[in-house]
């Protein structure tokens, strides 16, 4: 009975963690797309109000679906859900693909991939919890790995990286405060309901944008309204409830780590599609990166 069991629990491993590794490569791919679509006349007004314009209806059908049956929200509750999708979804999206506009897909996904830590150092200023040896040491890993990458990028990219590398920062930093508000409302209201409503807000908010500041930009080449279906449905609808699914298999430690893939995917799709080159800096800075994360997962683990 014991051997037999084993070998699906292993598989169902195996088939959790293909799906997260592939939410994290498509999610990673957004980058990519974004700079594929900035070959047109397109500034991150536009880009993001095309994106969340397409990918609304998915997840308005999904917000639909889980209200049926579940007990209303209370007014604090969405409130809170209002705050958190124009915090987590907007305010760090737009920041992301403003920053897309002067530094690489790759310096992008290793900038954001410092969200981890984020949340742990404005936990110890605000909330009071203290940072392990090892948690120093993985912090400080991380970031030799993202300097080295930005001073490279920005000796060979121009003097618009700094600039570039801050708002993505900061999108970073905004997503970080927006998982430390998140968790006491996920475990109450479940993480796919959250994350329906959150984006529907964050969709509204990027769709209203647009329609505010560049109602004439709706007329568009054909290839950037499917480049823009591409970015809405397969590196963001997608990766959300890939992600979902492979939480519910392998859980969400096994989840996040596979989200190391990331970094390092955009790499290599940055190489291949965009003709970004490959140094050995980079690969250095990456691999401190993906090192630093692995010792905060073990930390927590």
């Amino acid at each position: 009975m014991t051997s037999s069991a084993s070998p699906l629990s292993r598989q169902a491993y195996l088939s959790g963690l293909a799906i997260a590794i592939v939410g994290a490569i498509l999610f990673s791919a957004k980058a990519i797309v974004a700079k594929l679509i900035y070959r047109y006349p397109v500034d991150a007004v536009t880009l993001i109000g095309f994106r969340m314009l397409f990918a609304l209806p998915f997840f308005a059908v999904v917000a639909v679906w889980k209200m049926r049956g579940a007990a209303p929200l209370s007014w604090h509750d969405r409130m809170r859900v209002t705050i958190l999708g124009l915090l987590g979804y907007y305010l760090s999206s737009f920041l992301d693909f403003l920053g897309l506009q002067y530094i690489t897909a790759g310096l992008e996904r290793l900038i954001l991939f410092l969200t981890p830590s984020f949340v742990l150092l404005i936990s110890a200023l605000f909330l009071g919890k203290r940072i392990a040896r090892l948690e120093w040491l993985a912090l400080c890993v991380c970031y030799a790995g993202t300097v080295l990458v930005l001073l490279h990028d920005a000796k060979t990219g121009g003097s618009n990286v700094p600039l570039g590398g801050a708002f993505v920062l900061a999108s970073a930093v905004s997503y970080a405060v927006y998982l430390l508000m998140s968790g006491e409302l996920v475990r109450r209201i479940g993480a796919l309901r959250l994350v329906a409503y959150a984006m529907c807000v964050s969709s509204a908010a990027c769709i209203l944008q647009f329609l505010l500041l560049r109602p004439e930009a709706l007329a568009q080449p054909g290839a950037v309204y499917g480049l823009s279906v591409f970015n809405a449905v397969v590196c963001t609808v997608l990766p959300v409830f890939l992600t979902m699914i492979a939480v519910e298999r392998i859980g969400a430690a096994g989840a996040s780590l596979s989200g190391m893939v990331g970094p390092v995917s955009t790499l290599f799709l940055g190489a291949l599609i965009l003709g970004e080159p490959i140094t050995a800096i980079q690969l250095a800075g990456t691999g401190l990166v993906l090192a630093g994360i692995y010792l905060l997962s073990k930390k927590k683990g």
